[in-house]
């Protein structure tokens, strides 16, 4: 009798040649809640930028727009050939990093903004892809349980890279999104228990060294600004005293749409991009914010499940990297306006305005879906 898996081959022709019918294999939970979220984003953004009236809202949804097709077209192409050509992007992407030291714009204090005509972004949003996809092609060539320390350095090297060249720009937290993805697609991969000690203890002698040479006097306050915000009202402490002011006031339901006091009368700074969940909270409130946590989970899960069943292990190593990277970005941003961790340039996916951290999201949710869509296909 032959083997289920002696079977699969027909059964991956006949998908193959019947797309449409494979549209079911696929789990589309996590388009579903990155729509949602990116709806919620573009009226919060709406809302925030009311009084600016300098069209936000509009570009917001021009960059939707881009997004979703973006996503469709990632989609249609197998993820196996976007990873093939990972070292082709992965070095366009650091030509771009290094442009941007010569010719980037500065924005916020950090030199990250590459503009090109009417057309501007981040390279550094886009280098985070490229890493990734990097990372997943070259562990997802090891068939081993534990990775070796050769090939540990390796991959922490590809990370370095771009790291290196984003702090540069003085870009700190875009920097440090890449490391929960190194982190997240290492310990997939296999880390011996002797190499995490060694990691750990390099990683707090990094972060004494860098804040003691690396870092500039007003990151440091910022980072302290934290602890104690009111020892400096109107200074380092100001930003999270008012995202705590805005979150607070919004109670059970919130203010109502447009409502809040303190976006519409503009105390909260950076409420269009690294504020935006202080505007919703303070809009819609704790059942407001809790619907678009519910909202992450069901992202998140569903993309945990894809990545459980996808068969391989780049496809596996791949979505574990992305969904870390994004994972992160939600943790950080949540606890950052709450006065948990220290206020740092880290926006909200599918909430936050911008067009390339928008793009970025977009093509990762694409990616989710492909890795799903195309499990029963062989290569």
């Amino acid at each position: 009798m032959r083997s289920i898996s002696a079977s699969l081959p027909r059964l991956s022709g006949v998908e193959e040649r019947s797309p449409l019918r494979r549209l079911g294999n696929a789990d589309w939970l996590p388009v579903l809640a990155a729509l949602l979220l990116g709806g919620i984003g573009w009226a919060t953004v709406a809302s925030a930028t009311a009084e600016i009236g300098e069209g936000y809202a509009i570009r917001q949804g021009i960059w939707l727009i881009v997004g979703v097709i973006a996503g469709v077209l990632v989609f249609q192409l197998d993820y196996h050939k976007l990873v093939d050509l990972a070292p082709i992007f992965y070095g366009l992407c650091l030509v771009l990093l290094v442009l941007v030291l010569f010719v980037g714009e500065v924005r916020g204090g950090a030199r990250s903004w590459l503009a090109l005509g009417p057309v501007g972004g981040q390279p550094s949003e886009l280098a985070k892809l490229a890493t990734a996809l990097a990372l997943a092609r070259y562990l997802g060539q090891i068939q081993r349980s534990f990775l070796g320390l050769r090939q540990i350095l390796v991959a922490c090297t590809l990370v370095a890279v771009p790291v290196v060249l984003v702090v540069l720009q003085r870009d700190l937290g875009s920097a440090a999104m890449f490391l929960p993805m190194l982190a997240g697609m290492l310990l997939v991969a296999g880390v011996r228990r002797q190499f995490l000690i060694v990691a750990a203890i390099l990683a707090a002698a990094f972060a004494a060294g860098f804040w003691t040479w690396g870092m500039e006097d007003y990151q440091r306050a910022r980072v302290l600004s934290f602890v104690q915000p009111e020892a400096d009202p109107l200074g380092a402490g100001y930003q999270v005293l008012q995202s705590k002011i805005a979150v607070g006031s919004g109670q059970w339901i919130g203010r109502g749409y447009g409502q809040g006091t303190q976006s519409q009368l503009r105390f909260l700074p950076e409420r269009h991009t690294d504020f935006i969940m202080a505007v919703l909270a303070e809009e819609w409130g704790f059942l407001g914010v809790a619907a678009v946590l519910l909202l992450y989970g069901l992202y998140f899960s569903s993309a945990a499940k894809v990545a459980g069943r996808s068969r391989d292990r780049t496809g596996l190593l791949m979505i574990i990297g992305l969904m870390s990277l994004v994972s992160f970005h939600v943790i950080y941003n949540t606890a950052m306006v709450v006065g948990l961790v220290p206020i740092t340039g880290i926006p909200l996916p599918f909430l936050s305005y911008g067009g390339s951290f928008l793009l970025l999201n977009a093509i990762i949710c694409g990616l989710v879906v492909n890795v799903d869509y195309r499990r029963y296909v062989n290569r």
